[in-house]
């Protein structure tokens, strides 16, 4: 068994777990994303509170989406994010009340409405992206450049295949 020094000898290639063949290699990967992922959900509840002290966790990525595709209509932002329309509604709703949305008529169809970022949400949000960004930055001075483009390009792939999965079982749940 050839290890290149990626993973701990006790994690090489091949293996079962339980009986069942498993490649190591994805092992490692699913505690990485793991660990990765409990971190991420701690860092949006962090950085939701840097915007306002009241705004949701969850919601800090619908001020992201905001902020990078502009104006978006609720049904779009539920589908975007994965949650119903309900849920969509109730956040937006806790948004608006904290003065970082605004909702006004959709000119292409006068019965829906366009959620977009008012100033002040924009305003806040941007200087905590920002300094979010410089954490980064500093976290990531060791590397080299390449390979934080190759984690970028990685983690790209990885969640456009996500969004292919998730959108045929959309699709297959639709059929059904």
């Amino acid at each position: 068994m050839h290890n290149n020094g990626a993973l701990p000898p006790e994690q090489g290639e091949g293996g079962t777990v339980g009986g069942i063949g498993v490649d190591h290699a994805f092992l490692a990967l699913e505690r990485e994303l793991a660990v990765f992922l409990r971190r991420a959900r701690a860092a949006s509840g962090e950085l939701a509170r840097e915007v306002h002290p009241e705004l949701e966790s969850a919601a800090y990525g619908l001020l992201m989406r905001l902020e990078d595709a502009g104006p978006q209509r609720a049904t779009d932002l539920a589908g975007f994010v994965g949650v119903g329309k309900a849920t969509m509604s109730r956040q937006l709703r806790g948004l608006e009340g904290l003065g970082l949305v605004t909702r006004t008529p959709d000119p292409a169809d006068g019965r829906a409405f366009l959620v977009e970022l008012t100033e002040e949400g924009r305003s806040r949000f941007r200087a905590v992206r920002g300094a979010r960004r410089a954490r980064y930055a500093r976290r990531l001075a060791a590397w080299e450049r390449s390979e934080v483009a190759e984690l970028a390009r990685l983690l790209h792939r990885l969640n456009a295949e996500q969004e292919a999965d998730d959108s045929g079982q959309t699709a297959r749940a639709a059929h059904e």
